[in-house]
């Protein structure tokens, strides 16, 4: 095996005459004072109750009920009779009842052709084409699900069968353009109908029409295929967070997902043998555990296994003071909440977004939760809850040091990202509000002994985009050896999207890429925008994202699910591949990631053992009536080299959390360097803590250097095979092959390239 050369070498005699042992994989025990499953699940359905009970502008359904009862009782003018069924439809389009919203809008419409002017009537003929087209999409692409329906641009595999709804909707809408010619959210959802008939590009009027080389990839990645319903993880929910890893110890990743549906509970699907994914969700004990609009994870406890985070309340307003849970893993996948017991609970606040990252270097993970405003009069804080480490119980328990550390932040925060982004060793904080957004310096700890943090985003120049940001993260894309910045920007909306398609109208609501310049003169990092040179200059609203590499060429490339929740949102997830550093190529079309349907939680994982990278996609909007089977891409293969490598802490967190890995390969003759910072990815969704590094055509692996934040170290692994799975553990010289499994996802295993090494 590969020895190491540590470059540390009195901190590697002092760790090798004392070493830490591993902690112990987690054992099946009842933790006193933790709430059954059907506890939490009495609490978080008293939750559930009362927001749909009430006017919550996403579940709530009073609002129609109201409605009815208002237009049974009594008989109202003309005008506002017409205003009180449309505002019904869309109450009833938002719960799903589509068929019942067409027929109040066709009453409204009849309503206004008789009393009011020709305005009033296109707006409620938009509605009605809308709402003709929500149709359509459940009964087809819900109600007759398979793979190719809602992908842009939609073929023959994606028509619908019941071709009433497009139809009609077809209908309204060139209604619409012909009273105002100029609507392009109109023309968009035009061509959509249109394609779902087989109608596209012939039956669409030259000057409505989205040009078919509008959908066209600048370069061909190769199909990768949806068997989400082969391989049995067409999961049929809203919007949520996804997190993909080993959490039952069986050495297979497991998907995990949550729902923004405050009464629809978490699901857990284990990968099997087979190469399909069984659901689990009553054996792990999170079927008590209801909504939640994002999820995260990491070894909270440094017991060896995976721990959950669910987060909840983003966008409810007054209603979103629901506490998120902090679930403990037995070692087997079943889980218990200990939010409470932890110190986590209260105060609750709406958030859509937290990070853990081991602030202080003490080898245990902290957390950041990026928190919104919950009325107009609320001052806003986020907090940054400290790991006190495990308690005389063994339990780990928090405490909130927001503002004694200087990272409140005092913005409504829509992401969060920790990365070491200066080099010296300990994670910064970079926070995504609606507003100009932040990035905290780790200042580590002052002489008290306490880490406090400054913000310098504005003499870095990362505050943009200072209207609506949303989902970010810290990823090396050009491989230079200093962590880079994304920002997601969420200022655009869908005539926006559908005059980038018609025309390919620029807009200033692009995502953010800002290179990291390293330090200038005096030492300050400083950042460079450079969407544009790399092309990045389309308009998208992502809220799920995360990055993986899709070809194994070393470089990082990165998927945006896309959304907003209004219905008319339908626009494409985007799939960005990184051209050697110098530039993103839009691939969405070639590789068959172009889902109309809103994205949330992503992950890029090798599911199959195969080396490459497959994407998971966690579907569905935020209403009820938005839900929608999740995606999973298996990635057809390119012929790469690979290496992934599970690190394991004792020093530093169990989980490796923002430990840097450089891989130096030669390829073609010539030295090159890759490089990752351990973590799970973007937002909305996380990948597996395993390393997964694409090495391109590399000859060979000259190195792996590994940087240990907590402890310091730095270790060097020489002359390691490519195309193999190792463990690393802090202090440790050898590298440990591990097995490499290799499954047919959605049909029966294969042995042959498996390794049986263990």
């Amino acid at each position: 095996m590969a020895r190491s050369s540590s470059t540390q070498l009195l901190a590697l005699v002092i760790w090798l005459h004392a070493p830490l042992p591993l902690p112990a994989q987690g054992a099946d025990v009842e933790i006193p004072g933790a709430p059954s499953s059907d506890e939490t699940r009495r609490e978080l359905e008293a939750v559930c109750t009362a927001l749909r009970a009430g006017r919550n502008s996403y579940f709530g359904q009073a609002e129609a009920k109201e409605l009815q009862q208002r237009l049974k009782s009594s008989e109202l003018p003309a005008a506002e009779e017409a205003r009180a069924r449309r505002d019904l439809a869309h109450a009833l389009l938002r719960e799903g009842k589509n068929e019942d919203a067409v027929t109040e809008l066709s009453r409204a419409l009849q309503i206004a052709a008789e009393h009011l002017p020709i305005e009033a009537q296109l707006v409620l003929l938009e509605d009605l084409g809308l709402a003709n087209l929500r149709l359509g999409e459940a009964v087809n692409c819900v109600g007759h699900h398979r793979p190719g329906m809602c992908l842009l641009p939609i073929g023959e595999a994606g028509r619908h069968i019941d071709r009433r709804g497009s139809s009609q909707a077809m209908r309204a809408y060139l209604g619409v353009l012909a009273g105002i010619p100029g609507n392009q959210r109109a023309k968009w959802l035009l061509n959509i109908a249109a394609m779902t008939l087989g109608r596209y590009p012939d039956g669409v009027p030259p000057e409505h029409l989205v040009p078919p080389e509008a959908m066209r990839s600048a370069h061909d990645v190769g199909r990768f295929a949806d068997v989400a319903h082969a391989a049995g993880l067409a999961i049929h929910d809203t919007a949520g967070g996804a997190v993909m890893d080993d959490f039952d110890g069986d050495g297979l990743y497991d998907v995990i997902t949550t729902a923004v549906e405050p009464c629809t509970p978490m699901r857990f699907f284990g990968l099997t043998q087979a190469g399909t994914f069984e659901n689990s969700s009553a054996a792990s004990g999170l079927e008590g555990q209801l909504g939640g609009s994002n999820l995260i994870h990491a070894d909270v406890d440094n017991d060896g296994d995976r721990d959950l985070y669910v987060i909840r309340g983003g966008w409810f307003g007054p209603s979103g003071r629901i506490r998120n849970s902090l679930l403990l893993n037995d070692g087997t996948g079943r889980f218990t909440d200990v939010t409470r017991l932890a110190g986590l609970a209260e105060p609750a606040f709406p958030a859509q977004s937290a990070a853990f990252a081991d602030v202080d270097l003490d080898g245990d993970l902290d957390l950041f939760v990026a928190n919104e405003r919950f009325d107009l009069e609320q001052t806003i804080r986020s907090q940054l809850f400290l790991n006190d480490g495990p308690g005389e119980d063994g339990l780990v328990t928090f405490t909130d040091v927001a503002e004694r550390a200087g990272v409140l932040n005092g913005r409504y925060a829509k992401g969060t990202s920790w990365g070491d982004y200066d080099n010296d060793g300990d994670p910064d904080l970079y926070v995504s509000n609606l507003g100009p957004n932040r990035l905290y310096r780790n200042d580590g700890p002052g002489t008290d002994g306490k880490v406090t943090f400054t913000d310098v985003a504005e003499r870095a120049g990362v505050t943009e985009p200072a209207g609506r940001s949303f989902p970010t993260w810290w990823f090396d894309y050009d491989n230079d050896g200093w962590l880079d910045l994304f920002v997601a920007a969420y200022g655009a909306r869908t005539p926006e999207i559908a005059a980038h398609f018609l025309d390919r109208r620029p807009s200033d609501e692009h995502p953010r890429l800002f290179r990291n310049l390293g330090p200038d003169s005096g030492g300050e990092v400083r950042f460079a925008d450079v969407s544009s040179a790399v092309g990045l200059t389309a308009p998208s609203l992502p809220m799920g994202v995360n990055f993986g590499d899709l070809d194994n060429d070393g470089w990082l490339d990165f998927y945006l699910g896309t959304g907003i929740p209004e219905y008319h949102g339908l626009m494409p997830n985007l799939m960005y591949r990184n051209d050697g550093g110098r530039r993103f190529q839009d691939v969405t079309y070639s590789g068959g990631f172009g889902h109309l349907q809103k994205g949330h939680g992503i992950a890029f994982a090798d599911l199959d053992g195969d080396g490459d990278q497959d994407v998971f996609e966690q579907m569905g909007g935020v209403y009820a009536g938005d839900a929608f089977p999740s995606a999973l891409y298996e990635n057809p293969g390119h012929g790469h080299r690979w290496l992934q490598l599970e690190l394991v802490g004792r020093r530093s967190n169990r989980d490796c959390i923002g430990s840097r890995i450089t891989v130096t390969v030669i390829e073609d003759g010539a030295v090159r360097r890759i490089h990752r910072q351990v973590g799970t990815g973007g937002s909305f969704g996380g990948s597996p803590l395993r390393q997964e590094i694409g090495l391109g055509d590399a000859e060979r692996i000259a190195a792996v250097e590994v940087f240990w934040p907590a402890s310091g170290l730095r270790q060097r692994f020489e002359d390691v095979t490519p195309d193999r799975r190792y463990r690393l553990i802090e202090g440790d010289d050898t590298l440990k092959e591990l097995e490499v499994r290799r499954l047919r996802l959605g049909g029966p295993s294969s042995s042959a390239s498996s390794r049986n090494l263990e």
